[in-house]
């Protein structure tokens, strides 16, 4: 289904280690969403959804990962976090923390054209998994990362 997706995704981290916040949009006529709706006993409409509901995705050296959604989430709230992300990343000036509600927390370390990030993220209430996980992100070019994060507020136009 990763070819219906659609609707704004940020990824911050590696092919392997990574971040996402991302708001999918299913296409109802794609074969593989039509598919897996049968399989589910609904309607490929109803598999596929508003297209409004954010989650939160994260990996761990390609093995280790989970998500949630964050059915409260308003495009707003992801511009804000990416706007003060855009915004540390423009000073350079050394270390930052930048948050996203309670769930999570990136801490910043900008060193020369890349920046690593530590990435704490806690589950809200009612999820499975309740720990709070952390873990870090190797470095990444940051003039790439400032890039991909104009073009995610793009997308919430």
């Amino acid at each position: 289904m990763s070819t219906a997706m659609g609707g704004p995704a940020l990824f911050i981290g590696t092919d392997t280690t990574y971040v996402a916040l991302v708001r999918p949009r299913l296409d109802p006529a794609d074969p593989e969403v039509r598919a897996a709706a049968e399989q589910a006993g609904v309607s490929p409409e109803e598999f596929a959804g508003p297209g409004t509901v954010w989650a939160l995705m994260w990996e761990e050296d390609g093995v280790d990962g989970g998500g949630f959604e964050l059915p409260g989430l308003r495009d707003a709230e992801a511009e804000d976090f990416v706007d003060r992300l855009l915004a540390e990343l423009s000073f350079e000036s050394g270390p930052f923390t930048v948050a996203a509600g309670e769930v999570l927390s990136l801490q910043a370390h900008p060193a020369g054209e890349g920046c690593r990030f530590v990435c704490a993220i806690t589950p809200p209430e009612g999820e499975a998994e309740t720990e709070t996980v952390t873990f870090a992100i190797p470095a990444v070019d940051a003039d790439a990362l400032r890039a991909d994060l104009a073009d995610f507020r793009g997308s919430l136009a």
